[in-house]
């Protein structure tokens, strides 16, 4: 604790960070953090509570806020070879109520009532692994793909994707070659298993783990579930320090995380 000459105020160290006037001590944080940042599958909020004592209610707030340390942004484009594809995320039809199902689901595809993901993956060069990068998309079109794309990836890069229609046209500014996944997976080094390899880590941690995501909140689990894979090689103690070396700046308050905000304005 410190206390401002000027202001008289007084101040501790979690100021400035996402600890900031959180009433829990950082003997309680920063094992929340450790288990966050090293279990493969995530750890959800009934676990973390009764391993560090907490309410369920704010151990699901202090995990949304260890996510946001470790949302890593980024301005350097990938490049060299490039993977592209989509997901979409959501509960399957045959394990829905029969009114949720008639709500939900409105087309015939599998992902018609999802949420759709895009993922890019810069491969690895035996000496540095893979990295990816994940968002949640606001459609599956060209034209929400393709500046995420050219936003992302150097031009002149290699792009592989599957023969989805969105990617149409990146061969431009791209070398852009295809695989169509209704006849093969891999043609040569042409493939997006990489990302396939995510997606199956991705769905784990949210179907074995966190069960059940709102829409609202996806884009923390993606995050989270990027941060451990692009960390993937580090050791648990250097996971832990890249993780508490991003809680500066970062602040999330309980009403923005709920959408409480929103609602009232």
């Amino acid at each position: 604790m410190w206390k401002c000459r000027a202001c008289k105020k007084q101040f501790s160290i979690k100021v400035g960070t996402i600890f900031e006037d959180s009433p829990i001590k950082l003997s309680k944080w920063l094992p929340a953090m450790w288990m966050l940042a090293n279990c493969k599958n995530g750890i959800s909020s009934y676990e973390l509570g009764r391993a560090i004592g907490v309410t369920q209610k704010s151990a699901w707030f202090m995990l949304h806020r260890i996510r946001l340390a470790m949302q890593a942004k980024s301005f350097d484009k990938l490049d060299g070879e490039v993977e592209l594809d989509e997901t979409y995320i959501g509960g399957k039809a045959r394990f829905m109520h029969k009114a949720k199902r008639e709500r939900v689901i409105q087309g015939k595809t599998g992902g018609a009532g999802k949420t759709a993901v895009m993922g890019i993956l810069k491969r690895g060069d035996g000496v540095k692994p893979s990295q990816v990068r994940a968002q949640v998309l606001k459609g599956n079109s060209g034209k929400v793909i393709k500046p995420i794309v050219r936003e992302n990836v150097e031009e002149g890069s290699n792009l592989y994707t599957d023969s989805h229609g969105a990617y149409r046209g990146l061969g431009e500014h791209y070398t852009h070659e295809t695989v169509d996944h209704a006849v093969e997976y891999v043609v040569g080094n042409v493939h997006t298993n990489g990302l396939e390899n995510f997606w199956v880590l991705l769905k784990r941690a949210l179907k074995g783990t966190y069960v059940s995501v709102e829409p609202f909140h996806l884009f923390r689990y993606l995050d989270e579930q990027t941060f451990r894979f692009n960390e993937r090689k580090d050791t648990d103690r250097g996971r832990f320090l890249r993780a508490v070396s991003s809680i500066v700046g970062k602040r999330l308050n309980y009403s923005d995380l709920t959408g409480a905000t929103l609602c009232r304005t």
